[in-house]
């Protein structure tokens, strides 16, 4: 029977979902030589824009320095790597020699697949960085991103599908789900409407576990024609992640498919994750209930938490389910955005916005205002007109209407940054102050993860505990005894 691989988003889009992107690059070395060996088709390298952004500013571990350690650890298996169109790795517009140089400098490292999606499926945003790829020995992808709306039907993603192999030449084609939407009555229509148009190319799924319903979209994709699905080593799956490898290849197996993947390795490398996620009270990915509001808000699972987050600052966290409501409103009047960076982010913070204020539009970011314009792009649908109008009365007045021709930027950086490598010179380039100095001032990453010793452990759980009268400890010969006259207690 036929074979279908997998691709592995344990290193990127799986801590990404689950642990607010916070695995470090130790955490991911100290298996890399068992992962290498497994058998995916290819491994997802985290480079993304948030990977970045959280590398520099919380981490404190340089992108670069991380790509090339991973770049000499996995020497069987390709690495794949996205490059975000039009916004770098933040979310304002960049010239579009911005994330040319991302791309040359991915491709100088290592990295041997590449893959770019532009959420509004304008591909005049993506299809010279595609051309640029292949040209230089690349296997490339061509992504479409999934939206539920109106707007988003079969037709539509034939239609691309046919104009971005024609244009791009690319060796297969992606359906990105980052929202969960996908249900199996709905990919029943939607693979093959994609692979009338594709001819011998294969497809890739990539769906994340929101709604509960991902892994059947997989196996329904599957009998339908996809050739690659995107999974996460359990226990780094499911939640708001991507389904789970283990059980994806068992369901495969049993179906009558072909699964090239070495289970034993799999699972150590489970296992090693969540004894990480034990030591760091990391949480583990478990299955989601449906929930049918899901495909109202189409929130992502990271950004429901910064809601609560900015509510609770404002003293409104009972405000919730008003701008998860007001999230798919405005989807609605700004001509359906699939909730996916940069336009998650621009919907999810209009939303709040709005509620905080307690007027709509009140208050208008630049970047809701450049979206409005095309800024982005080239809109799907148009913004409603009585709405478009709020936005252009409270909108920040030095936006112009039409968008700009951005001039280059590489070449001012370099003039600006001359003895600097074009590694540090683009992470200048996106990160204002001291930012890229402080991540550089804690010097190199570390690479070994070291798992805490019993003592340690225990001596960290009673850290966690509750104040304690007394701690009583007694090994052998050793006896450690601590009390408090202060009925207070140890803390």
């Amino acid at each position: 029977m036929k074979e279908i691989k997998i691709m592995d988003t344990t290193l990127r889009d799986a801590h990404q979902c689950l642990w607010a992107t916070r695995m470090t690059t130790a955490m991911m070395l100290s298996v890399a030589d068992r992962m290498d060996r497994i058998g995916f088709d290819a491994i997802d390298l985290p480079i993304g824009g948030v990977h970045i952004d959280v590398g520099v500013r919380y981490l404190k571990e340089n992108p670069w320095e991380k790509l090339r350690l991973l770049c000499n650890a996995f020497t069987r298996t390709p690495l794949n790597g996205p490059v975000r169109s039009k916004t770098g790795a933040g979310f304002d517009v960049v010239p579009d020699d911005i994330p040319m140089l991302w791309l040359d400098l991915l491709i100088a490292h290592g990295m041997k697949r590449f893959r770019l999606y532009d959420a509004l499926a304008d591909l005049d945003n993506i299809d010279y960085l595609l051309r640029h790829a292949k040209k230089q020995g690349l296997y490339t992808i061509g992504v479409l991103a999934y939206g539920h709306s109106p707007v988003h039907t079969d037709e539509h993603y034939a239609q691309k599908t046919r104009e971005l192999i024609a244009r791009a030449d690319v060796d297969a084609m992606m359906l990105k789900d980052a929202g969960g939407l996908l249900t199996p009555d709905r990919i029943r229509t939607l693979v093959p409407a994609m692979k009338k148009e594709m001819g011998d190319l294969p497809l890739e799924l990539h769906s994340h576990c929101l709604t509960g319903l991902a892994p059947l979209v997989y196996l329904e994709g599957v009998k339908l024609g996809v050739d690659l699905v995107h999974t996460s080593i359990a226990p780094l799956a499911n939640g708001e992640a991507q389904p789970a490898t283990q059980t994806i290849v068992r369901n495969l197996r049993d179906m009558g498919y072909t699964v090239n993947v070495d289970d034993a390795l799999i699972d150590e490398v489970g296992e090693h994750f969540r004894k990480v996620a034990l030591q760091e009270g990391k949480p583990l990915g478990v299955p989601m209930e449906y929930d049918a509001f899901h495909f109202e808000h189409q929130v992502p699972g990271g950004m429901q938490t910064n809601f609560k987050y900015q509510l609770a600052q404002a003293g409104l966290s009972h405000k919730l389910t008003e701008v998860m409501h007001e999230c798919a409103r405005i989807r609605g009047e700004l001509g359906w955005p699939i909730m996916i960076t940069p336009f998650s982010q621009i919907v999810g913070t209009q939303a709040v916005m709005n509620v905080v204020h307690g007027e709509r539009y009140k208050i208008v970011p630049d970047e809701v205002k450049k979206y409005a314009f095309g800024y982005y792009g080239k809109l799907l649908a148009p913004v409603e007109p009585n709405v478009l109008d709020r936005i252009l009365n409270n909108g920040s007045q030095s936006i112009a209407p039409e968008p700009p021709k951005l001039e280059p930027a590489v070449p001012e950086l370099r003039r600006k940054y001359p003895n600097m490598s074009d590694e540090e010179r683009l992470l200048r380039y996106e990160y204002a102050g001291s930012q890229v100095d402080d991540m550089l001032a804690a010097g190199p990453i570390k690479t070994q993860y070291e798992f805490d010793q019993p003592l340690v452990k225990l001596l960290k759980e009673i850290g966690r505990r509750p104040k304690l009268a007394r701690v009583f400890i007694e090994k052998r010969d050793l006896v450690l005894d601590l009390r408090r006259s202060d009925p207070a207690a140890i803390s």
